[in-house]
């Protein structure tokens, strides 16, 4: 005999697997209170519809701001290195278009040290165009 801490015998737990299995299936919510269902997203916000919505790190023209977003995805040992290895970089990433287009407005011969440089050379040519 199985001296376990089951409450129940493994006839009733299969039957109430068998009992809950439509409804776990059904993709509907399973709790009785509605307060603990998530609430669901607005139909006529397609931003938010879409997916997540992201800022341009350079929207408030902070450096810091690019610096933080760029040092997040690429860390150290992207650099130095020229802007197209840098594209290369995020792309490989998977970093958001947002952030790889303003590299492709940067100088090609131009070589980054770190975060900081790049961040700054960003926000300049952001500030330019």
């Amino acid at each position: 005999m199985q001296r376990g801490s089951d409450r129940l015998s493994v006839h009733r737990d299969d039957e109430m697997k068998h009992e809950l299995q439509e409804l776990l299936r059904s993709g509907h919510p399973t709790r009785t209170e509605e307060w603990h269902d998530p609430e669901p997203t607005a139909d006529d916000d397609p931003a938010l519809w879409a997916g997540p919505v992201l800022p341009t790190p350079w929207s408030a023209g902070s450096v810091a701001s690019v610096r933080y977003e760029l040092g997040r995805i690429l860390g150290r040992t992207a650099f130095p290195a020229r802007a197209a290895e840098l594209i290369d970089d995020l792309r490989s990433r998977h970093a958001p278009d947002t952030l790889v287009e303003p590299l492709r407005r940067l100088p090609r011969s131009a070589r980054y040290a770190n975060a900081q440089e790049l961040a700054e050379a960003v926000v300049r040519a952001e500030g330019s165009a």
